[in-house]
């Protein structure tokens, strides 16, 4: 929300200063983004009126004028295609300066000599463009000041305001603001009701499906206006200043209407419209073209202003060119309503639209302000336009307009949360002047009701929100929380997070925190058999859903390193992941971490990049944490994000459920994300590193272990897991190691045959084992191999 202090001053005028309201605004939770001056500095800039234009004797494109100023006459060449005599225009003197550096002095231009010089509003920095001299209106006084006449020593404040303060969202709100704050009085906008002036009027019908959505809807003809009547200078600077820009009288004064008082209106040319006004909702099919000449399918749910026979607008929104007020128009209807938040909120973003209306009316717009507001354009239209204006239709469903119910409030509870005993008398001061309406039913207990204004009010909480507010944070005493001494069980099978994301760092990860909302079109190249959860009112188009994979927000954060020559990246988060299944919503805590780049940091010894198997060590190193490495196992997997042959899933063996993925990110989605350099991912429900197994001793033999070594020859695709795992299975409780020390493959070895390393200890604990007990153990486990694999010992036939 942007405005002029000069305007905001005209309704209240505190005895502060502009920082110091900059200050009570922020501190009051209207939080001021800048201050900027309504124009550039520039000085000797005044008033005059062109006397006569002559032409140049030596250039065709030059006049040379005689222009008045206030008692004196001067002479100033000028190349304006618009100057012409009667024109009232800036006029910068001997000694002036310009924004943009420019000193004026006494010059001569082909010959004629010039004493100062004719400035366009962009010369002046009022405007970025100009296409000839600032016209400036009849009434402007020859010789004043214009940086005086026009006020513009003014600052222009601009308030980011959170969606639930939607009363401020117009001068008048921001007013009525700064008088509560200074406990001063404030001049609310004169608006006096327009009588008819004739019947014209047209019929307005809301269907009975759209009251909840539109239960107030007000409409006035206005006919023989001047649409092409110039806007008076103080309402372009005022909108100016408000960052709108002039469109014509009718567009400025609903602009200015929007602005004054919060209440969007529009205008239709009344003669495009067809039959009555209808208020309803799209029906299948239908189009409409917008004044930004968008052509937009209109959805099942969207509120549409139509006539008898087509749809006119977008209600709450923006309006249709084919109603569009023009130069020729001379009947308008001014449209005002109230919309239900919820019917608007979401409908402009669906269509890649953002309008003041929308902005205003999805927050909530007061109930009670239409009529008043219709009244306040009528009164600024035909002031300036002209025209006769009819009697107001209105259309009201009482049922469904908002209802502001009663609110208890204690005293006690007041001084329970702000800690601060505020007096009876204080609470109810400020509450009178939020503007609530106070009963007291008890000692220290009211009932409030909110006013209409204030759709945020709701529950005492909200009551006790707005007296901390306005008595002051800063005026709240500071107190040390008294916390009880209380010990938090922590339980040892249980591993703490930070030990794991400790763990992740030692090994040249950095955390990363990313947002829970994510572009629906790269999630659903990354996790296309999980159904994400859709925002009814997302951000932007590239946050419409929420994650089901903690990949989305690293793979956006890796590309924004790597495109900033940070070639080595290694990220990892812990966080939630949201997906629908069964018609409910689920979410389940994981951690997820992301490689790419060289295996080790830059170095002398090794420029290796890094591989499947680094990124499969750091999971390993992760399950050794909890003792449980052996209760998963790493089986060859395919899943959608990552690529064929170099993908993996955490199996827990005793379930066999799949607890995790890790791999190599597809080469296709790595090429759609300009992502040059091979990128590795991995992603395990938390649950896998928070659960820990608990030590337990076990009496160590005295007896010396036999270390059997095998090399044995399968087929290539055995996984060498699988024969790990009947190893294991062959001989249990009489082995204390099985690993893969060696994998071969190539000289010695028919084509599609790979030899395995195995690595087999044995060790009893109540005596020594002999070789002929050794020598059957291996027998045995040769001959499992033999049996499920067509096993051999490497070096037999």
């Amino acid at each position: 929300m942007r405005f002029s202090e000069a305007w905001l001053r005209e309704h209240v005028n505190p005895p502060v200063t502009t920082e110091r309201l900059v200050e009570q605004l922020t501190m009051a939770g209207l939080e001021v983004d800048s201050v900027s001056p309504a124009a550039p500095p520039f000085s000797g800039v005044v008033v005059a009126e062109v006397v006569e234009v002559l032409p140049h004797p030596n250039a065709d494109k030059l006049k040379v004028c005689r222009v008045r100023v206030g008692a004196e006459e001067v002479q100033v060449v000028c190349g304006a295609a618009n100057v012409r005599a009667g024109l009232k225009a800036p006029l910068a003197r001997i000694g002036a300066e310009l924004p943009n550096g420019l000193k004026i002095q006494r010059s001569k231009l082909r010959g004629v000599e010039s004493l100062g010089m004719l400035c366009s509003a962009k010369e002046l920095g009022i405007s970025e463009a100009a296409e000839g001299l600032w016209e400036l209106p009849q009434e402007a006084p020859v010789g004043e000041d214009l940086r005086a006449w026009l006020k513009l020593d003014d600052a222009v404040i601009e308030v980011d305001l959170t969606p639930n303060r939607a009363d401020c969202l117009s001068v008048e709100g921001i007013a009525r603001e700064v008088a509560l704050l200074n406990r001063i009085a404030w001049q609310k906008v004169a608006v006096e009701p327009v009588a008819p002036a004739c019947d014209a009027s047209l019929p307005i019908c809301v269907a009975k499906d759209a009251y909840t959505a539109c239960p107030r809807y007000l409409g006035r003809r206005i006919v023989g206006i001047n649409a092409n009547a110039p806007t008076p200078l103080w309402m372009q600077e005022r909108l100016r200043r408000s960052g709108i820009r002039s469109l014509g009288a009718v567009v400025d004064v609903t602009n200015y209407v929007l602005l004054e008082l919060g209440q969007p209106l529009h205008a239709f040319d009344a003669e495009r419209i067809r039959g009555e006004i209808r208020v309803r909702f799209a029906r299948p099919g239908e189009s409409l073209r917008l004044l930004n000449g968008q052509e937009i399918e209109l959805a099942a749910d969207c509120l549409v202003i139509a006539d008898a026979e087509r749809p006119l607008a977008l209600a709450g929104i923006m309006g249709g060119q084919d109603s569009a007020v023009g130069g020729t128009t001379t009947d308008v209807f001014l449209e005002c309503a109230f919309f239900a938040p919820e019917a608007i909120a979401g409908r402009a973003r669906r269509y890649g639209l953002s309008t003041d209306a929308a902005y205003r009316f999805e927050r909530g717009v007061d109930p009670a302000l239409p009529s008043r507001a219709l009244e306040r354009a009528t009164q600024l239209l035909v002031a300036i336009a002209g025209g006769e204006p009819g009697p107001i239709v209105e259309v009201s469903s009482q049922d469904d307009l908002p209802k502001r119910l009663p609110i208890r409030l204690r005293q006690e509870r007041v001084a329970s949360l702000l800690g601060a005993n505020l007096e009876a008398a204080e609470i109810e001061d400020i509450l009178s002047r939020l503007g609530m309406q106070l009963e007291s039913v008890a000692v220290g207990e009211w009932q409030v009701v909110p006013p209409s204004f204030r759709f945020d009010i709701a529950i005492e909480a909200d009551l006790i929100e707005e007296l901390a507010r306005v008595y002051g944070y800063d005026r709240l005493p500071s107190h040390t929380p008294a916390l009880p001494d209380r010990m938090l069980p922590s339980p040892e099978g249980r591993l703490a997070l930070t030990r794991v994301q400790d763990a992740l760092v030692d090994r040249g990860y950095y955390e990363a925190i990313t947002y829970s909302f994510v572009d629906p079109a790269l999630q659903a190249k990354l996790t296309p058999h999980l159904e994400p959860v859709a925002l009814l009112n997302p951000l932007s188009q590239e946050m419409g859903v929420m994650r089901t994979t903690l990949w989305t927000g690293l793979l956006q954060a890796a590309r924004y390193n790597l495109n900033r020559q940070q070639t080595r990246v290694r990220l990892f988060e812990v966080g939630l992941s949201f997906w629908r299944e069964g018609g409910q919503i689920r979410q389940e805590p994981r951690l997820a971490g992301l490689a790419t780049g060289l295996a080790f940091p830059e170095q002398w010894a090794e420029r290796r990049k890094m591989d499947f198997y680094d990124l499969k060590a750091d999971v390993e190193a992760l399950l050794r944490l909890t003792g449980r490495e052996q209760d998963f196992r790493f089986a060859a997997a395919e899943h959608p994000a990552l690529h064929p042959g170099q993908t993996a899933a955490l199996i827990e063996r005793h379930s066999l459920t799949c607890q995790g993925w890790l791999g190599m990110l597809h080469p296709a989605l790595a090429q759609e994300l300009g992502l040059e350099q091979d990128v590795f991912l991995f992603e395990l429900s938390q649950a896998v590193v928070e659960e820990k197994r608990i030590p337990a001793f076990r009496p160590l033999s005295k007896y010396p272990a036999v270390r059997r070594d095998l090399a044995v020859i399968v087929r290539e695709e055995i996984k060498a897991q699988e024969v790990l795992d009947a190893v294991a299975n062959a001989l249990p409780g009489l082995w204390t190691e099985v690993g893969l020390f060696d994998v071969w493959q190539g000289q010695g070895l028919a084509e599609g045959e790979k030899s395995l390393g195995l690595r087999i200890v044995f060790q009893r604990p109540d005596r020594t084992l002999t070789d002929a007990e050794v020598d059957e153990m291996v027998a045995r486990i040769l001959d499992r191999l033999a049996d499920r694999f067509q096993a051999r010992l490497r070096g037999e036939s």
